[in-house]
């Protein structure tokens, strides 16, 4: 099988996006697929090239040693990878053709649903979410409003723009105080990786909070801060009524919440390399208790809750819920999911005997079984709209 993995692109999490690629590439089973890496720098150049496949290529990037690339519909059916013309003479030479695509990005403009709905348009199979699913777990604020209409248990919280907190700085943090009070977490809508989060305590921390929020977004959230917090996570795998999920993980943290580098830097330069002797362990070296110190009762609400938020976003692959602790009150919040999670969440399926291996075969049977789904539905209606146009255009 053909398989492209496609990671970077103009996003925060860009660096992140890199190991999540290199990990999938190193672990796809050679037997099954003929990996086909295809990166996106952050000025949106797409190339491909097996140096792609080497962490250190990143720390002294090359073009010579890569290949400009896109992905072209063809009129015989299956998409393909094409090398863009270079030179006057030169042409749109076919590389492969494609038969699914994993994707790996983190953040905007891959995770979000843009690659995803150009996919779409070319008939490709991939492995994350579809637009509906990526585009709504991409915006904390879209996504909190679908699980409190759904019943699920969420933070109080308020949200607004930044013009609105550029006109009325004062008005609106009256209405925070009011609607939310202190703590309160401040976020970029449409962030990951605690990019842009800060935890503000009172009306000054609140303005700075803001306006880092602001900086990276023009929707920005505001919801209480829990005091005595914990963080536990649950993967799940699957599509449509076939869905697994993962066992459950608390993250272990000196702070009061997980920082970017806290998730990604831990260990330094120091840190452990991966059991396939490729990219770092990326999320998997973050000091985690897997599985989570929690009852079996709550266990098993988290993974209900999990799978009840995989159907009603409709997603795809696999995907992480992140939730929120409250030990003070014994409750359990859904903080936000991802649908595209570090290093895919395959530390949350080995406890279960589901090898980082397997899991790409999973969430490359996923893509197949969400195409064949797509191409059962019908995409031409025949109206007669057109032929009533012309015939009017012609009385003229």
């Amino acid at each position: 099988m053909k398989l492209l993995v496609l990671f970077g692109s103009r996003a925060c999490e860009h660096d992140v996006s890199i190991i999540t690629g290199v990990q999938a590439m190193d672990n796809a089973d050679p037997a099954k697929y003929d990996v086909f890496p295809v990166y996106i720098d952050k000025q949106g150049r797409w190339f491909t090239g097996d140096a792609l496949r080497k962490m250190d290529f990143y720390t002294h990037f090359d073009e010579r040693k890569v290949t400009p690339c896109m992905i072209v519909p063809s009129r015989e059916g299956k998409a393909r990878l094409v090398r863009t013309k270079q030179g006057l003479f030169g042409g749109n030479a076919v590389i492969t053709e494609i038969d699914c695509a994993l994707l790996a990005f983190h953040g905007m403009n891959g995770e979000d649903g843009t690659v995803q709905g150009l996919l779409d348009l070319y008939g490709v199979p991939y492995t994350s979410s579809g637009v509906l699913g990526s585009a709504t777990g991409m915006d904390k604020i879209a996504m909190k409003l679908i699980y409190r209409g759904c019943g699920l248990p969420v933070l109080d919280m308020c949200w607004f723009e930044r013009a609105d907190w550029q006109r009325d700085r004062e008005g609106i943090l009256d209405r925070v105080e009011k609607e939310v009070g202190y703590p309160a977490f401040v976020k970029p809508a449409n962030l990951g990786s605690s990019i842009g989060i800060s935890k503000a305590k009172d009306r000054q921390g609140l303005a700075e909070a803001i306006d880092v929020a602001a900086s990276f977004d023009r929707r920005i959230l505001v919801e209480v801060g829990v005091e005595q917090i914990e963080e536990v996570n649950c993967a799940a795998v699957g599509f449509g009524g076939d869905v697994t999920p993962s066992v459950c993980e608390m993250p272990v943290s000196w702070e009061e919440f997980l920082t970017f580098d806290e998730k990604y830097m831990r260990g330094g330069k120091g840190a452990k390399r991966g059991a396939k002797g490729g990219a770092k362990d990326g999320m998997q070296q973050l000091a985690r208790k897997v599985p989570a110190p929690i009852s079996q009762e709550m266990t098993a609400e988290i993974q209900r809750m999990t799978e009840e938020i995989f159907h009603v976003m409709d997603l795809k692959g696999v995907v992480r819920v992140d939730y929120i602790l409250d030990k003070a009150q014994g409750k359990v919040y859904v903080n936000e999911v991802n649908t595209i999670p570090g290093s895919l969440a395959f530390y949350l399926f080995e406890p279960m005997g589901i090898s980082f291996a397997q899991l790409i075969d999973k969430m490359v049977g996923a893509a197949l079984a969400a195409q064949a789904e797509r191409e059962k539905s019908s995409y031409s209606f025949g109206s007669g709209i057109l032929s009533k146009a012309a015939g009017g255009s012609k009385r003229k």
